[in-house]
């Protein structure tokens, strides 16, 4: 039996997600498994995912996936590159995982495999120094650099599935794995649209948009009935406890923010400038915001900041496997990782009490950032906290 490897966010699980997991197993066959490494209540863009991960684990369960594995916010909440590497190690960990797939604009691997082995290169790495000192932000100078070394076949960087499809080369690369990396063309939206593409599946950001702004116009035809039950009856965002962030950001002092992730190039002691004088999220980014600096960038910094993260918490992968769900198919493969994994498995809270006490440490802060998440539910009240050490995964 195959066992594919999907490193996502299901933040939150749509139809084109359900169209992908259905093309693998037409492609596999019928009885393959689909394990995802699934980022947590902490995704990549600097924001509450919209529902809590146990949530949208149950979701992926439904859509058709069989194991669900915690992508922890120290790589979930990351550049592309430590993203990647964070889920393609949780795979490679299962000792089970034989294929990496992954969605992209292009749709095969060639282009992508040839953008990955030039950004190993000296040359790369050279011409990528040069064009930072000339004030660029880091997207837009790996961007140049590729195309000074590979001319119009770098151009696949600029579409962010292929940017990350690349990456999850790179690790693959890397971290020595022996899984065969496959990727499908992302049909539908692009990755950021918000706009509604009636007949095709619409991209993540269009279906929280609508959730989150209090649209009640059915999105059926992208999601699942009861998904959007549970996603319209407690959404998260990071603006619901706008004066919360605002508060831990204006106690910091500016070395706390200069120990922060990316944190170079002035932008340490530009946010600390900002938050001092910003009345919302939004204003912040705008007042921190340059042609060196990404939005995005500055978003991770902002979040890793109210959840008190910092660059020395994080290893350099992930060192234990946390399943957040499971369908009798992702069972079986539970009892297989008894054998295979290379990593503590918990599948229980309990069992985080076994773990040594570095790992224990990093379980911990997990915990407390999982703590925080409940205070950006729209919900805030009404739900029990302590949930890492309460929560069984699901198995809907």
């Amino acid at each position: 039996m195959r066992t594919i490897g999907i490193v996502s966010e299901y933040n939150p699980f749509h139809s084109g997600h359900r169209y992908m997991l259905g093309e693998i197993r037409k492609h596999f066959g019928p009885d393959c498994a689909i394990v995802c490494a699934m980022s947590g209540n902490w995704v990549q863009r600097g924001d509450a995912a919209i529902a809590d991960k146990w949530t949208r684990a149950a979701m992926a369960l439904r859509g058709g996936a069989d194991l669900v594995l915690d992508l922890p916010p120290l790589w979930a909440v990351s550049s592309a590159e430590t993203f990647a590497r964070g889920g393609v190690s949780l795979l490679k960990a299962t000792g089970l995982v034989d294929t990496l797939c992954f969605g992209s604009e292009a749709g095969r691997l060639e282009p992508l495999e040839q953008v990955a082995e030039v950004l190993e290169s000296p040359q790369w790495q050279s011409s990528l120094g040069e064009w930072l000192s000339k004030g660029l932000s880091f997207p837009a100078a790996r961007q140049r650099a590729a195309e000074a070394l590979l001319g119009d076949a770098a151009a696949c960087l600029t579409y962010p599935n292929n940017n990350l499809g690349v990456e999850y080369l790179r690790a693959l690369r890397d971290l020595d794995s022996s899984m065969i990396p496959w990727t499908i063309s992302r049909v539908g939206a692009a990755h950021d649209d918000r706009q509604d593409h009636t007949g095709s599946h619409v991209s993540a950001s269009f279906l929280r948009a609508q959730i989150l702004q209090g649209n009640d116009t059915p999105l059926t035809p992208w999601l699942d009935p009861e998904d959007e039950v549970a996603l319209r009856a407690d959404p998260a965002a990071l603006t619901h406890c706008t004066r919360g962030v605002l508060a831990r950001l204006r106690a910091m002092e500016e070395a706390e923010f200069l120990a922060l992730p990316d944190s170079g190039e002035g932008l340490g002691r530009k946010l600390y400038q900002a938050v001092r004088e910003a009345d919302s999220l939004d204003q912040v980014y705008t007042l921190t915001k340059s042609k060196r600096y990404t939005h995005a960038r500055i978003r991770r910094m902002v979040l890793w900041a109210f959840l008190g993260l910092k660059e020395a918490d994080r290893p350099p992968l992930p060192p234990y496997l946390r399943v957040l769900g499971f369908s009798p198919r992702g069972q079986k493969l539970l009892k297989k990782m008894k054998t295979t994994a290379t990593l503590p498995v918990i599948v229980k809270p309990a069992h985080a009490g076994k773990l040594a006490p570095d790992l224990r440490r990093l379980f911990d802060l997990e915990a407390r950032c999982t703590d925080l998440y409940d205070l950006c539910r729209a919900s805030f009240g009404e739900t029990p906290g302590k949930k890492e050490y309460t929560q069984s995964p699901v198995h809907p």
